[in-house]
């Protein structure tokens, strides 16, 4: 895909919408493309957090991780979802985790040189800061949705 096709789809069909021209192609400039297999590792819960992801196809799954036995799957991603919001965050670890579900093609962004891009230009940290903080609260908000029904005991509704 060409840059600029590129740049219009993040600018048109993610949350990073509320970013300029200018803004984007910024951020664009510290992405790479990834691809992984079905069941692939995005991140795992704790670690290092350095990055955050637009998926442009595929299909991942976020979950939260469970002491014992499976961790219960919080939302399932696709095309153009954006993935991880630890990277703007101290201590920058993974609060979730994510995987592949299908062969997936995602853009990783370098959460670091981002960061340093934010300390020179403010105004593209604090728009980064209220999408990610909408973010934050959509994830946080499926985690307890999912949480409370496998906790639930058989037939409460």
């Amino acid at each position: 895909m060409q840059p600029s096709a590129l740049l219009h789809d993040l600018h048109s069909r993610t949350l990073l919408s509320a970013l300029n021209a200018e803004q984007l192609g910024r951020l664009l400039h510290h992405a790479r493309e990834v691809q992984l297999a079905p069941d692939g590792v995005i991140f795992l819960q704790d670690q290092a957090a350095d990055a955050f992801y637009v998926v442009r196809e595929g299909r991942v799954k976020i979950c939260v991780p469970a002491i014992n036995g499976p961790g219960v799957e919080v939302q399932t991603l696709g095309p153009w979802d954006v993935i991880g919001w630890s990277w703007l965050i101290p201590p920058y670890r993974w609060a979730f985790e994510a995987k592949a579900l299908t062969p997936v093609t995602l853009l990783r962004f370098d959460g670091k040189a981002i960061l340093q891009e934010c300390e020179q230009d403010p105004a593209l940290g604090y728009a980064l800061m209220k999408m990610f903080a909408t973010l934050m609260s959509e994830r946080l908000h499926a985690a307890r949705l999912r949480m409370m029904a496998s906790w639930a005991p058989p037939g409460w509704a």
